[in-house]
């Protein structure tokens, strides 16, 4: 598969779009098939909107405007994604009342088509969070927890391929070390794995093996940390064969895509889209007939 340094930053990245503000997006030559990729991270249980005094969110999110917005957007383009990179749990009275039920029955409801796994999806415990399983319609991806002694064993997925349009997508989760930021008596005998290990096998596996022409990583390990702390722009250098890694963990607002060169001095899009709902990334991908990628990236406000 021909690959080439892909993105094409337009106005309409640096956009914040709202509901009808989806005209401006400039979409590729119809000879080209489209794959529109949609996100969220760090939702935290915000299921009702922000009120009209809450400052710089003031009317903004919530779970309803969210999902009209996606059925917008899925009318445009069916060869549409909808992913979620962790911490869906913790951050209202919601969590606390239902512990993840309603969490999971509605991003259902919205249809999206995998999530990873974030820290504060522990927080009623490993069993909490297999207690909500089975509202979940849709799959989680996490590769670099090893379940094997817990509860949670055979209820994830290293990695999930999607078709659209004849286009192999492969989707992959890569989790944060959870000692030190949860309790061990919450994650139990969870192993956390090394990530830019795991992801070199898996994103390799994905390109080579499952023959992906678009390989995405769903990771909770944050955008970047001053430390020698693994992120988001680590994993994107340290790596060669992903092209788009959906963050969470550090509620990162970004302007448009950070594109970053991977090991193989290809081009790698990172992007974040906050926290609680406030707004959805898109990332749209354009394929040529020999599989060069461009790509728009643009942050939509959910209002």
């Amino acid at each position: 598969m021909k690959r080439k340094d892909f993105i094409n930053n337009t106005a309409a990245a640096t956009a914040f779009l709202s509901l009808g503000g989806l005209s401006s997006l400039a979409f590729g030559p119809t000879t080209k098939k489209h794959i529109t990729v949609l996100h969220t991270n760090d939702v935290h249980s915000h299921i009702e909107p922000f009120g009209p005094e809450e400052g710089r969110n003031a009317n903004l999110g919530g779970v309803a405007r969210r999902a009209t917005l996606i059925e917008k957007i899925r009318r445009e383009n069916p060869n549409t994604l909808l992913l979620d990179a962790g911490d869906i749990f913790q951050g209202t009275p919601y969590f606390n009342f239902y512990g993840g039920e309603l969490e999971f029955k509605l991003m259902s409801k919205l249809k999206y088509d995998a999530a990873t796994i974030g820290n504060h999806d522990f927080d009623n415990g490993i069993d909490g969070l297999y207690a909500q399983l089975p509202h979940a319609d849709f799959d989680f991806v996490i590769s670099n927890y090893d379940f094997s002694n817990t509860i949670m064993d055979g209820h994830t997925k290293n990695y999930k391929v999607f078709t659209r349009d004849g286009v192999r997508i492969g989707v992959f989760g890569i989790g944060i070390e959870l000692k030190g930021l949860v309790n061990d008596n919450l994650f139990k005998e969870t192993k956390y794995l090394d990530p830019i290990e795991i992801a070199t096998d898996i994103s390799s596996k994905l390109r080579n093996e499952e023959d992906c022409d678009l390989v995405i990583c769903l990771s909770h390990l944050g955008y970047e940390y001053r430390s020698n702390e693994i992120s988001d722009i680590k994993l994107a250098k340290a790596t060669e064969n992903i092209d788009l890694i959906i963050g969470g963990h550090t509620h990162t607002f970004l302007e448009k895509p950070t594109i970053v060169k991977n090991k193989a001095d290809k081009s790698v899009l990172v992007n974040q889209a906050g926290c609680y709902g406030l707004y959805l990334g898109r990332i749209d991908f354009y394929l040529d007939p020999d599989n060069n990628i461009t790509a728009d990236g643009v942050k939509i406000a959910v209002r």
